[in-house]
């Protein structure tokens, strides 16, 4: 029988998040893509890696693109194999899929887990507001794994935290907001059901 994941953490659902964005000002950059993933127990009360969801989004009227930002990221916002939805179509779908999770694990709130999750959550919230749609994820609460890496492993940067953690990295892939996701999720799985071994009583 699987686990109560909303046990594990208050009612919230961990949701592990990352943006690719026109730039690093959430009113004024385009979010131009998101990956998420949710998390689950496993029947040992582990956690692992559940639902994926992968959106690549349209610039919202009016929005930044800075070059220098599209270099990094290497996104073309304008290339017609993107298939991207507007950005309210975006969360829409998102939120509702978010919700059904919310529903089935019996969680409250959903928990945005980020590497550096203060960056996804703000665009994020921005994106919210802009569309004026009802937000499934906690306001202000995040998951760290740049925090929880540092504690860790002594690490910040999530290369060095997966080569820390053992779990593969291939740094031709970073800066892929799907990639990263599916990264940072396994990341987060590591250190919580490493932390949930060292703290287990004895029977």
């Amino acid at each position: 029988m699987t686990h109560n994941i909303a046990a594990r953490f208050r009612g919230f659902l961990p949701i592990v998040v990352d943006v690719e964005t026109g730039g690093v000002n959430t009113q004024t950059d385009a979010l131009l893509e998101l990956a998420a993933i949710s998390i689950k127990m496993d029947e040992n009360g582990l956690l692992i890696p559940d639902q994926t969801y992968h959106y690549h989004i349209q610039p919202f009227e009016g929005a930044n693109l800075n070059p220098e930002a599209l270099a990094f990221n290497k996104i073309d916002p304008g290339h017609p194999f993107r298939f991207a939805l507007a950005e309210k179509d975006m969360l829409k779908e998102f939120f509702e899929a978010i919700n059904k999770e919310l529903q089935a694990k019996k969680c409250s709130r959903a928990v945005l887990v980020g590497h550096n999750a203060w960056f996804d959550q703000q665009f994020l919230n921005a994106a919210v507001n802009r569309c004026d749609i009802k937000n499934p994820f906690h306001r202000f609460t995040s998951f760290d794994t740049a925090t929880l890496s540092a504690l860790a492993y002594g690490q910040t940067v999530l290369a060095k935290a997966m080569e820390a953690a053992k779990i593969p990295f291939n740094t031709d892939h970073a800066h892929s907001a799907l990639y990263d996701t599916q990264s940072t999720a396994a990341l987060f799985c590591e250190i919580v059901n490493r932390w949930q071994a060292l703290t287990k009583p004895p029977t």
